[in-house]
């Protein structure tokens, strides 16, 4: 999806032409300072994108209070993020093979920015609720490309398992950043500037993007636009995530459900049809023959959607069901993220080039899945020290070291010639599993919740009844991930 130099890119990024001329010649230090410049620059998009749907997580009481929010529509401010960035991915990949990764990724950081400013001065529901909206549209935009330029930044084994090292810990790590961080910024200066702090992250690298990707001419729009398949996937993947969050809602019925999902399966069924006979397809199905990219894609689906409902559940429950205030649920979550970046910069790349990808994937996923079970078992007086602490330290080295394994599983698996393809599909499988992850894990809570309460159950009972709920699917989803892994995937080649 992002571009590549192969027979089917001729006008690649000529960012990689000056990689591979790097290489060459050995690779100065000058080269180094700039990939690590622009491997930075990308990170940092990522960060934002990754922090902001967290921090809105710890901030949400407090948003609701201001804004007059009621209990179901306060679930939109995530729920029109999500909606709008799960949908917009693949196509948002595409663009970046048609008119340049460069340009996608600058025009999806300009949007997340200007999005974000709209958030920060909003004044009603509905201003945040559509600003959330135009975030998940930037941030589809930037982020369907990064991982496809860390890739063409860094061919060498060695230094990819580095860089996505460093990838990873952002991915992972930044999820509980925000947390951290937002609960900071909820209790000092307020939630607005939880959108507002983005402003001067996103100019400045705004800046350094313009300046350091090196200009690209893309396969252009009329080589490879279809259209219609952007359009049948794009409807597909918006639609079946509001069809799950939807179900949470007082009014949801199910004859209005079972309509929604079967148009959401007509859509995406409609693509596939459409993809086997475009003569420009947006996503190439021969792909999926390789066994190790179409296994290796859905583990990180489910390692991203069990990961982030991790991040979001617990959040909630030391919220909700221990007491915290919103900077006290921040900093709780300090563990995570200091185990995550010894795990993913340092441990995890020496143990991947000892071990191998696939060991030590499974390592990770079992990690994550004890945190879970841990998580699971919490009760309604737990203690943080003992309920809470431990599975943050586990859930930080489980994706640490898991995380950057599954993504290199899945670039393993496939050619070179099919290198853009694949890393376009498997940035997809990460944001579409940690948006879609997070939906059903969320409206399975919810609904666990409202059962409960309609039993008579208390508040803060029934609170904990959903949250464990949604812990144990979690665990269903690593438990398959290593299943997955343990069958279809092969060792990786060293």
């Amino acid at each position: 999806m992002t571009n590549t130099t192969t027979p089917e890119h001729p006008s690649a990024d000529s960012s990689l032409e000056h990689t591979a001329a790097d290489r060459s010649s050995g690779g100065g230090p000058q080269s180094r300072r700039r990939r690590a410049q622009v491997l930075a620059v990308l990170c940092a998009m990522q960060l934002m994108i990754i922090l902001d749907g967290t921090v809105v997580t710890v901030a949400l009481p407090t948003i609701q209070g201001d804004l007059g929010f009621s209990q179901a529509g306060l679930a939109w401010v995530m729920n029109s993020y999500l909606i709008a960035f799960a949908g917009l991915l693949l196509l948002s990949g595409r663009l970046g093979d048609l008119i340049g990764s460069k340009r996608v990724f600058v025009a999806g950081l300009g949007v997340f920015t200007l999005a974000s400013l709209i958030c920060g001065v909003a004044t009603s529901a509905e201003v945040l609720i559509a600003g959330r909206f135009l975030q998940g549209v930037g941030g589809a935009l930037a982020s369907a490309v990064i991982l496809g330029l860390i890739v063409g930044l860094y061919p060498e084994p060695g230094e990819q398992a580095r860089a996505m090292g460093v990838y990873g810990f952002t991915s992972a790590g930044g999820a509980s950043i925000g947390l951290i961080l937002g609960g900071v910024i909820t209790q000092t200066v307020g939630w607005h500037w939880s959108f507002l702090i983005n402003i001067p992250i996103g100019l400045a690298a705004l800046v350094l993007a313009v300046r350091l990707l090196s200009p690209e001419r893309g396969i252009g729009l009329g080589k490879g636009a279809d259209l219609i398949g952007a359009a049948l996937v794009t409807a597909g993947l918006s639609l079946g995530v509001y069809t799950i969050v939807q179900t949470a809602e007082p009014t949801a019925e199910l004859l209005r459900t079972l309509v929604l999902a079967v148009v959401t399966l007509a859509f995406l069924g409609g693509f596939v049809l459409r993809q086997a006979r475009a003569t420009h397809p947006l996503l190439s199905l021969h792909i999926f023959r390789r066994r190790q990219v179409t296994a290796a894609n859905l583990v990180v689906i489910l390692l991203f959607a069990a990961g982030f409902g991790f991040q979001f559940m617990t959040a909630l429950y030391v919220q909700r069901v221990l007491g915290f205030d919103s900077l006290q649920t921040g900093l709780a979550f300090l563990p995570a993220p200091l185990t995550g970046a010894v795990m993913s910069l340092f441990i995890g790349p020496r143990l991947t080039v000892r071990f191998g990808s696939r060991t030590i994937l499974v390592a990770g996923l079992a990690t994550l899945l004890v945190a879970l079970l841990v998580m699971n078992q919490a009760p309604v007086g737990g203690s943080y020290v003992v309920n809470v602490a431990p599975a943050l330290l586990l859930i930080g080295a489980g994706t640490g070291v898991g995380i950057p394994a599954a993504i290199m599983l899945a670039m393993s698996g496939a050619d070179a010639a099919d290198a853009g393809l694949a890393s376009g599909l498997n940035n997809t499988a990460q944001q579409a599993g940690a948006a879609v992850g997070t939906a059903v894990l969320a409206t399975l809570a919810a609904s666990q919740t409202a059962t409960r309460l309609g039993e008579g159950a208390a508040e803060v009972g029934a609170l904990r009844d959903g949250y464990s709920a949604a812990f144990l699917a979690a665990a269903g989803f690593v438990a398959a991930a290593i299943l997955l892994t343990g069958t279809l995937l092969r060792p990786a080649k060293s």
